[in-house]
This record gives C-alpha cells, sequence and structure tokens, in this order.
C-alpha cells in the first residue's frame, strides 16, 4: 500500500512538471456554459420565429421569420459543437491520466516479475 502511495504522489509530481493547466480554471467551463447557453437561445429563438412566421399573412414578415429561425438554428448547432467539444475535452483528459497511470503500474508489474 505504501508503494502504491508513492507511485500516486510521483505521478502528481510528473504532472506538476510537465506544466499541464488545470481544466477547472475557467475558460474550459465558459465555453462549455457558453454552449448550452447557445443552444438554449438558439431553440427559443426558432421557436419564437416560427410562431412568427405563422401569426402573420404578410410574406415579407414571414421571410424575416425565415431568416431569424435559420440564425436560430445556426446559433443551436454551433452551441451543441462547443459544448460536445469541451464536454469531451474534459472525458479524455481524465482518461488519458487514468490511462498513463494504468500502463505505468502494469509495467511496474512487468518488471518487477522479470526482475525476479
Amino acid at each position: 500500500m505504501i508503494e502504491s502511495h508513492e507511485r500516486v504522489e510521483q505521478f502528481k509530481q510528473e504532472i506538476g512538471d510537465m506544466k499541464v493547466r488545470d481544466p477547472a480554471t475557467g475558460r474550459d467551463r465558459v465555453f462549455l456554459r457558453v454552449g448550452i447557453a447557445l443552444m438554449a437561445v438558439g431553440l427559443g429563438v426558432a421557436i419564437a420565429a416560427y410562431f412568427m412566421s405563422h401569426g402573420t399573412s404578410n410574406p415579407l414578415t414571414q421571410n424575416d421569420a425565415v431568416v431569424l429561425a435559420i440564425a436560430g438554428l445556426t446559433s443551436a448547432v454551433v452551441g451543441g459543437a462547443l459544448f460536445l467539444r469541451y464536454s469531451l475535452a474534459s472525458f479524455m483528459r481524465f482518461w488519458l491520466a487514468r490511462f498513463i497511470y494504468e500502463q505505468q503500474a502494469q509495467t511496474d508489474r512487468v518488471v518487477e516479475k522479470l526482475g525476479r
């Protein structure tokens, strides 16, 4: 168990030596929240444009509503892309750190077996 604790401390030190920025420092979270907001606002704008276009018989107003709906859907798609990118980045960062740790532990076990 002591060896495991030493290994964790060594892993933390190696991560510190790499000078990897902390993902909780803000930018990733801000873009994740911006993505969620863009999806919600875009969907709201598209729904409002739908009711706007069906509430009038004026073709000019209907054309404006179509443009507004396309802008809303574009906003929702961009928000979805931001959300997906930053949520996957957070998951992959965790997965990569775990994978590296497990590979080093496996290598240590193999070296220990070969040394005997």
